[in-house]
């Protein structure tokens, strides 16, 4: 085993020891997971591993960057596991000399969910960082939900007498990028999508997915309460609290001059919608019905030439005839005089 990066000091400051808070992950963390999954374990049930480097600040993980890590483990045995830390040390060193401001803040796994193996992982990346984020990166998305899940690990004591022993904790992750990620983005989602769906059919799917996200939220909600009201679950109180406070958010839909104010907007936008999409086909039957003209007039001059090209040619015919008629009559000889 190899002691931390030089330059790095093995005694963690005291910031760094507070709890991750949130993690934000960047696009190109995303891209470069896929990526690494892709070329080492598509169409397996394996998993690959690599660091997260990025920046702390008050309990926030910015992610921005990371890199692959050569990473092997028994099917059977969980424990038995290796990872290249040579290698990781020396990407780092690279990475360093590009942006000394990005530092090892964590590891990822394409997962998809925590194996027993990962807590001994952890305490090796743990050698160059005091309080890393564990990222689980599901590179195949079923649902429409974001597709990280955060972790941190922190010692729990159950209070029998045992030893604390190690374990994750859940953390919140959220997709972030600065403007020029987003550009980058775009332009490869071009690419992805469908240029024939109209923009009000790319709205409309949005808001369907949305809606599917809001159902498996509300459904998770209600399992939870089923299973705390079963007492098979105990009560979290700070997660009564923020349904207490979703709940105080909703609007009473029982003020009638709230419903009819929904009901006029919902009509105004229906009505601009409908609007869209009348002078939409107006326009789409006006640039067909020009692009027949267009194709009408080319066919008729098309049909022109080809007349005049047919009537050049029999004038040639007919000029033609006329010299091989009129060659004899000149060639005739003349007769004789002494006769």
């Amino acid at each position: 085993m190899s002691t931390p990066a030089e330059g790095e000091s093995s005694t963690p400051a005291l910031s760094a020891k507070l709890e991750p808070q949130n993690v934000i992950v960047h696009p190109i963390v995303l891209l470069n997971a896929v990526d690494h999954y892709n070329r080492v374990a598509r169409d397996t049930k394996r998993r690959v591993i690599g660091i997260l480097l990025g920046e702390i600040s008050r309990g926030v993980y910015d992610i921005t960057a990371s890199f692959a890590v050569p990473f092997e483990e028994d099917d059977k045995d969980p424990s038995i596991w290796f990872l290249d830390h040579n290698f990781l040390e020396q990407m780092h060193g690279m990475f360093k000399k590009v942006n000394a401001r990005e530092k090892v803040i964590g590891w990822y796994s394409t997962g998809p969910r925590i194996r027993p193996g990962d807590i001994e992982i952890d305490k090796l990346v743990r050698r160059y960082t005091p309080t890393p984020a564990y990222v689980i990166i599901d590179v195949k998305p079923v649902s429409m939900n974001i597709p990280t899940t955060a972790y941190f690990a922190a010692e729990e004591s159950k209070g029998d007498g045992n030893p604390p022993q190690w374990t994750f904790k859940h953390i919140n992750s959220e997709i972030g990028a600065m403007e020029s990620e987003e550009v980058g983005v775009e332009h490869l989602l071009r690419d992805v999508k469908d240029t024939t769906i109209s923009t009000l059919a790319n709205q409309v799917s949005g808001k369907l997915a949305a809606i599917r996200g809001l159902q498996e939220r509300l459904e998770e909600i209600d399992g939870y309460l089923k299973q705390v009201t079963a007492g098979k679950l105990p009560i979290n109180h700070q997660i009564m609290y923020m349904l207490q406070d979703v709940f105080n958010l909703l609007p009473n839909v029982a003020v009638e001059e709230l419903v009819k104010a929904m009901s006029i907007k919902t009509n105004d936008m229906s009505l601009a919608i409908y609007l869209a999409s009348i002078i939409r086909s107006v326009v789409a039957l006006h640039n067909l019905i020009n692009n027949k003209l267009v194709n009408k007039e080319r066919e008729r001059s098309a049909e022109d030439k080809e007349k005049e090209r047919e009537k050049d040619k029999d004038k040639d015919a007919k000029v033609k005839r006329e010299t091989v008629v009129s060659a004899p009559k000149d060639a005739a000889p003349k007769p004789n005089a002494d006769k």
